[in-house]
Order: structure tokens, then C-alpha cells, then sequence
């Protein structure tokens, strides 16, 4: 009862942070995750906090084992060695628990791994161009009336109560919630990466190469990332914004931007 008790506390002091830190910003001193906006993060974090129970276990067998042998083969208890038989029930119990463990650990990261990559058919599709040092964003699925616009980072004059220093930007960009949306991202210059923590979405925008990923946001928010490949000089100035609202403001966003294009 009290190596569970032990365990449990371990993996709370851990995760505590997930827990206690519920914010679509990074903080300071943030050492957990962000309050997961989408499916994928959701499901990465329980992957995570699943995984750490057992990894516990199995940290707290091997340094037991290797204190009974500091404690039990040393020059003051064992003065003279002994002889080490070879046990091949040993060798065989020793190869087969790590074999079950490593399955064990496999079949929930498989799961995720191919439910990240699943396909489905999604209603809004948004491009993303990353560029020495901005993004820019197209909404294309409106004829030729598409939405365009690029997006930097805010200066320090621009700012007012409430926004974050260099992750603020001049340009947001709004996707509906409850919605499949379908992310297009390519780089014209040199490789970037978008990147929202809250979304689980890390994708990198290779020049002459189109990458894609999916989105279904759950809740609505201002979603904050940042490029996060080394891309040149300005690489930490090339904020994220994402605006998770419902299909109505949407709608009444999209009709404000198409009369103005």
C-alpha cells in the first residue's frame, strides 16, 4: 500500500502542472501542458499521463535492482565473490517482461499515431505560408473572392491590456469551432513550423513542398504559438494567432473580410 501511495504521488507531483495550468498562452515557468483545444492534444496529453504511470514502475524496478546489488555485492558485505551460475529460467523471464512491457507501451502510441494521420473530409481549408520572418494565410475556398492576408508580429506600441509581448499579432487569424478544417502549409523562403501547443499541431513548412494537417477545435479561444524551427536571425518574431469562434461569428467575420477584398 505504501509503494501505490509512493507512486501516486510521484506521478501527481509530475502532472501536477497539467492540472493547475489551464492557459492557451505559454506562462512562465510553465513546465506542463497547455489546456488541450483539439482531439489530437487530448489525446497526446492522456498518452502522456498514462505512459508516466508505467514509466515509474519501471524506473522504480531498475533502481531497486540496482541498490539490492550495490547493498548485496560490495567489498564489505560480499568479501569474496561468488560465482554467478547461469539460469536460463532468469534469461528467459528477463527478455519476456521488457518484451510485454515494450507491447504494452506500443499498442496506445500506434493508436495515436495513426489517429493523427487519419483523413477526413474537412469543410474549410486554410493555407499557411511561412516567410523570412511572418506568416501568411489564404482562405481559398470561396472562388475568387479569397481572403489573404499576411500576418506579423506586433510592435510594443501596438499593444494594449491583455496581449501577450512578442506573441501578438497584427493580422489573427479566425477558424469556426465544431468544424473540419483542413491546414495547407508550405514555406517560400527557407523551413519554418507552425506550431500551437494547444492544438497538438507541430507541422513544418518545407519551400516546394505541401504539408497538411487536420483541425477540429472544441471550444472557443485565442490560441497562441510561435514558429518553432530555427529559421534565420528573427526566428523567436514569428507569433501565431489562432481565434476559435462559433460558425455565426465566423460567418459575420468572413462577410466583414470578403467586403473589404
Amino acid at each position: 500500500m505504501t509503494i501505490i501511495t509512493l507512486i501516486i504521488l510521484i506521478l501527481a507531483y509530475f502532472n501536477f502542472s497539467i492540472f493547475t495550468t489551464f492557459c492557451d498562452a505559454a506562462e512562465s515557468w510553465q513546465t506542463g501542458f497547455q489546456d488541450p483545444a483539439t482531439p489530437s492534444a487530448e489525446g497526446m496529453i492522456f498518452f502522456y499521463n498514462s505512459m508516466s504511470l508505467y514509466l515509474i514502475v519501471i524506473a522504480a524496478a531498475v533502481f531497486w535492482m540496482l541498490y539490492k546489488c550495490v547493498v548485496s555485492f560490495n567489498e564489505t558485505t560480499n568479501k569474496v565473490p561468488s560465482i554467478f551460475t547461469h539460469s536460463s529460467l532468469l534469461e528467459i523471464i528477463w527478455t519476456i517482461i521488457p518484451s510485454i512491457s515494450l507491447l504494452v507501451l506500443s499498442t496506445p502510441s500506434f493508436t495515436l499515431l495513426y489517429s493523427l494521420e487519419e483523413l477526413t473530409s474537412s469543410v474549410l481549408t486554410l493555407k499557411i505560408i511561412g516567410h523570412q520572418w511572418y506568416w501568411s494565410y489564404e482562405y481559398s475556398d470561396y472562388g475568387s473572392s479569397s481572403i489573404k492576408f499576411d500576418s506579423y508580429m506586433s510592435s510594443v506600441s501596438d499593444l494594449y491590456t491583455g496581449t501577450f509581448r512578442l506573441l501578438e499579432v497584427d493580422n489573427r487569424v479566425y477558424l469556426p469551432i465544431n468544424t473540419y478544417i483542413r491546414l495547407l502549409i508550405t514555406a517560400a523562403d527557407v523551413l519554418h513550423c507552425w506550431t500551437i501547443p494547444s492544438f497538438g499541431v507541430k507541422v513544418d513548412a518545407c519551400p516546394g513542398r505541401l504539408s497538411q494537417a487536420f483541425l477540429f477545435l472544441n471550444r472557443e479561444g485565442t490560441y497562441y504559438g510561435q514558429c518553432s524551427e530555427i529559421c534565420g536571425v528573427n526566428h523567436g518574431f514569428m507569433p501565431i494567432v489562432v481565434v476559435g469562434v462559433t460558425l455565426e461569428n465566423y460567418l459575420e467575420w468572413l462577410k466583414q473580410e470578403l467586403s473589404l477584398s
